[in-house]
């Protein structure tokens, strides 16, 4: 068996989802290996840290963060989910936890909502918005 640590897959859970995943990329340079990326991803979603702090046995940071974005895009990563999901709750094997409390949610401060006007003199007056206050609240 691999050396497993906290969180990475195990060979069992490879074996699921390697057949899942594209082939290595042939041409120029080889991509690193894909059990390592995708424990890098598993660490990231794990510890909800910055990338740029992904520990070096994972690889360049860069590198997971462009092949989530890559297997995102193709459709790669919604099949391992699925596979993984429906596998693991059709046995009993996964255990649903939700936790909306510790989100973050970033919005620019244009989102609804937003005063429009600075700190210091707050919002514009509803002559030149041509908002008045609850217009504001209602969105």
């Amino acid at each position: 068996m691999r050396g497993v640590g906290r969180g990475e897959l195990t060979d069992k859970a490879w074996a699921v989802i390697e057949l899942l995943l594209p082939p290595q990329q042939g041409g120029g340079r080889r991509w690193r290996d894909h059990r390592q990326v995708i424990n890098a991803i598993l660490w990231k979603l794990h510890t909800g840290a910055p990338w740029r702090d992904l520990p070096d046995r994972y690889g360049p940071w860069k590198t997971a963060h462009e092949r989530l974005w890559l297997w995102t895009k193709d459709g790669t990563w919604d099949r391992i989910l699925d596979r993984v999901i429906v596998k693991d709750d059709a046995v009993g094997d996964l255990e649903w936890i939700v936790s909306v409390d510790s989100s973050v949610v970033r919005a620019h401060q244009h989102a609804a909502g937003a005063w429009e006007g600075d700190a210091a003199t707050g919002p514009k007056s509803s002559s030149s918005t041509g908002k008045d206050s609850a217009g504001l609240a209602a969105g």
